[in-house]
């Protein structure tokens, strides 16, 4: 079976996400174009960290970090909304609930499109393959998303996200075969 792009994936599911959320058509469609930037500021890393088969240490780990401030600024020439929705998901899509995450905002402080696309980017990731990991199977990374609201996850965003998952037409079944 052929591996979708992960970036594509995770924009897929933050549109039907935000549709979910209220979002109009419209609006859904801009948060799901910015998603697929997300993860842009990796461009300008070294292959070498993004690709390393093991544990990174410590020095590696805030090398990594930087890819959204770098992401960030790879998008400051894009205007208007689109820009400024892209900019913030670059920027904060690693930032948690319980404000342990990258840059420590609480995701309450954040425009609800980035919690949508850090709950959706850590599912893709979870079932994908990296050179550090195995794919988990989805079942598994549906536990993972259900045992972590309330720290790492939005409750609410959780319990629109399981909710959607495996039981929506709209969210193709690939996602569900752990084949991303």
């Amino acid at each position: 079976m052929k591996k979708l792009n992960e970036d594509k994936a995770v924009a897929c599911l933050v549109e039907i996400m935000a549709l979910e959320c209220g979002f109009d058509p419209v609006t859904a469609r801009q948060i799901k174009t910015a998603a697929v930037l997300h993860d842009i500021g990796k461009q300008k890393l070294p292959a070498s960290l993004l690709n390393k088969p093991g544990k990174l240490e410590a020095q590696e780990f805030e090398i990594i970090k930087t890819h959204t401030k770098l992401g960030a600024e790879m998008l400051e020439s894009i205007q208007g909304d689109l820009g400024k929705t892209a900019r913030e998901i670059a920027l904060y899509h690693h930032e948690r609930y319980d404000g342990n995450g990258y840059w420590h905002k609480y995701t309450s402080e954040l425009p609800i499109y980035v919690p949508i696309t850090t709950m959706v980017d850590v599912f893709i990731a979870l079932i994908s393959e990296r050179p550090y990991k195995h794919a988990w199977p989805p079942q598994e990374a549906i536990n993972y998303i259900q045992n972590n609201a309330g720290t790492q996850f939005s409750p609410d965003l959780a319990e629109i996200f399981l909710s959607l998952i495996g039981h929506d037409s709209r969210i193709p079944a690939i996602f569900m075969r752990g084949t991303v």
